[in-house]
């Protein structure tokens, strides 16, 4: 497996959307020395429009992943848009992952996977795997399925 992110995405076929903008008061990524502080990106598909729904209610489980995985790839838009080139990421260091769901849907780390094995397909299995936490939530702004935040270590 190639240790260039970039060169990972074209091998992948994988479409980024557009670098999504702020919907409030924020920046969608803030650099602080090597750290690169990611805010909550929610599933951005390529023409702009949102992955809505709620896990056990709206959706199904592969539904949820699948927008877990799109999450992904709009943060990934928004890294290369900030560092200029995903090469520039040393290692994923810890993510939040927040699901869209009713009381009694239990699986939100196995929705988070979505998130957490393109990471893994993307940067390899030491940089692409850190510290996670997967967490309920009886709303998400929008309605969006799924929420993530993360933090990466870069050049």
């Amino acid at each position: 497996m190639s240790s260039n992110p970039e060169k990972r995405i074209q091998e992948l076929h994988l479409t980024l959307p557009p670098a999504p903008k702020p919907v409030a008061v924020y920046k969608t990524a803030v650099k602080y020395g090597n750290l690169l502080f990611v805010s909550g990106h929610g599933p951005l598909k390529a023409d702009k429009s949102m992955i809505t729904g709620r896990l056990g209610k709206d959706m199904d489980f592969d539904q949820g992943k699948e927008a877990a995985r799109q999450v992904g790839l709009a943060i990934l838009a928004t890294v290369r848009d900030v560092l200029g080139s995903l090469d520039k990421v040393k290692r994923l260091l810890k993510t939040y992952g927040m699901v869209n769901c009713t009381d009694n849907f239990l699986d939100h780390p196995k929705v988070i996977n979505g998130f957490s094995e393109l990471m893994k397909d993307v940067f390899g299995e030491d940089a692409g795997v850190g510290a996670r936490s997967a967490v309920g939530h009886n709303s998400l702004p929008g309605n969006i399925a799924v929420e993530i935040e993360c933090i990466f270590e870069v050049e």
